[in-house]
């Protein structure tokens, strides 16, 4: 006879969530391992549902066959006893007869109810898993359920999520009830439903940051980079292709309310927000902040090293506690940085003229090949050598044609450096002479003779478009008679 199923396909809708196809996929499944309990094989069992789906059908399917002919009672049924069912039945034919379940015996409902209950799990675990495994990545909140060997089980509504030791941070301590914002990192369908969650992944402030400012979410304010030592201090890089506004503050907010609402979400975690900039030097110094970098030379570009300068007071913010600030640095710009202060630089070219680290700072020279680089130059100090890249004279041409006022005026340049730079140039005035020597007798040969002048104080040899000796620097000027 037909079974009533209307209300409890409603009642596990309600209740579980359950689509009504899944559960009466369900009821097939159950009601064929209860069959299969009873008469030790479901191989002619066949489940129907009513076009409404409120009724449900079981049925064993038999051949008709002689009287006393039959080979297995349970696919075989006699003639005499199909034409009861049927009177139109005929050996060869196949008849459904209708099973009743209640009939069933207690170890066949026992049978089914527990393949019920493990459907019904299964069900459940395959939904919250299709569920959750869109929003890997994503923030979530839960509530401290209980904690196990240092991991602690969060509840998330209809199932529950694991939040690693590994995976909190330091600083925090967490009591039962207490609400939990995590990151959806892994889920996991082995067996058991697995929803791992985490706190201490950079993802994790990338979400926060898009929670809290605009500008990250709708993409006007790009995050660059992020880097963290969980429970201590993060550094994160912005940048926009706005000119009207500033990263950095769209992040802070007004009186830094919004990065004050992710610092208590941290626990009072460090954030430093710093301005992205293509320039890797620009972007060194900022990446040293709260420290104050005066400069910063590029020493080997290949291998990504640099160096940044700043004053002794400045040296324990930039290095941080346990070197901290300098390590996240390094790994916000990936560039490996030295920090040295203005002391320990000015004694660096000591250590290159001792031969430390020179194949680092400047190429390798060859005997015989022109020299045009000012670091090619001999006996030029390692120091001098950066401070002139860094104001962007690097060629010999260029650094020629300065004057000792033009030395002092450019950033980071002492009278004791511009006095060694003119002594150099003194040491190599041959090679300038002849130089000189050389492009005066192309234009002689090409239109006359060409008309050598000398400094009046010194002797040094000077051209009409100079205004100043090159050698002692006295001014000058031409006066045409």
């Amino acid at each position: 006879m037909a079974t009533y199923i209307a209300d409890s396909v409603m009642q596990l809708q309600q209740e579980k969530g359950i689509s009504e196809e899944l559960i009466l996929k369900m009821i097939e499944e159950t009601l064929m391992a209860a069959y299969k309990r009873r008469f030790g094989s479901n191989e002619n069992a066949i489940v129907k549902f009513s076009e409404a789906g409120d009724y449900v059908y079981l049925y064993s399917k038999k051949r008709i066959v002689e009287d006393d002919d039959w080979d297995n009672p349970l696919f075989d049924i006699e003639i005499s006893d199909a034409k009861k069912l049927n009177a139109e039945a005929e050996v060869g034919d196949e008849i459904l007869i209708e099973v009743d379940p209640k009939e069933f015996d207690r170890i066949s409902i026992q049978t089914a109810k527990q393949r019920t209950h493990q459907d019904l799990r299964d069900i459940q675990k395959d939904i919250i898993y299709s569920e959750f495994k869109d929003k890997r990545g994503e923030i979530i909140i839960g509530y401290y359920q209980r904690e196990q060997n240092g991991n602690i089980f969060v509840n998330l509504g209809r199932t529950e999520g694991i939040l690693p030791r590994r995976f909190q941070s330091p600083r925090e301590v967490y009591r039962p009830g207490d609400r939990i914002k995590a990151l959806i990192w892994e889920v996991k369908r082995e067996g058991m439903l697995s929803i791992v969650l985490s706190r201490t992944h950079t993802e994790f402030v990338r979400k926060l940051l898009e929670l809290e400012v605009p500008e990250i979410y709708d993409g006007t304010v790009e995050i660059r980079n992020i880097v963290r030592e969980p429970g201590f201090r993060i550094k994160l890089a912005v940048s926009t292709n706005r000119d009207d506004l500033d990263p950095v503050g769209a992040c802070v907010g007004v009186k830094g309310q919004r990065i004050q609402g992710i610092v208590r979400e941290l626990e009072g975690e460090k954030i430093d927000i710093l301005r992205y900039d293509d320039n890797p030097k620009i972007f060194i110094k900022n990446a040293l902040s709260p420290a104050r970098v005066n400069r910063v030379y590029i020493l080997d570009r290949e291998k990504r090293q640099a160096l940044a300068v700043l004053d002794e007071s400045q040296l324990s913010l930039a290095i941080g506690k346990q070197g901290l600030n300098v390590r996240l640095a390094n790994r916000l710009v990936d560039w490996s940085i030295d920090v040295k202060t203005e002391e320990q630089f000015a004694q660096m070219d000591i250590e290159c003229e001792d031969g430390q680290n020179v194949n680092d700072l400047f190429s390798d020279q060859h005997e015989g090949e022109e020299i045009t680089h000012i670091s090619e130059m001999p006996n030029i100090p390692a120091r001098i050598v950066l401070i002139l890249q860094e104001n962007g004279i690097e060629l010999i041409e260029v650094l020629v044609n300065m004057t000792r006022g033009s030395l002092l005026a450019l950033n980071g340049m002492t009278e004791e450096d511009a006095e060694t730079v003119m002594a150099i140039l003194n040491e190599n005035l041959e090679i300038i002479e002849d130089a000189a020597a050389q492009e005066a007798g192309a234009e002689s040969a090409e239109g006359g003779d060409a008309e050598e002048y000398t400094c009046p104080e010194c002797g040094a040899p000077i051209s009409l478009d100079m205004s100043e000796c090159p050698n002692c620097g006295v001014e000058f000027s031409f006066e045409e008679e």
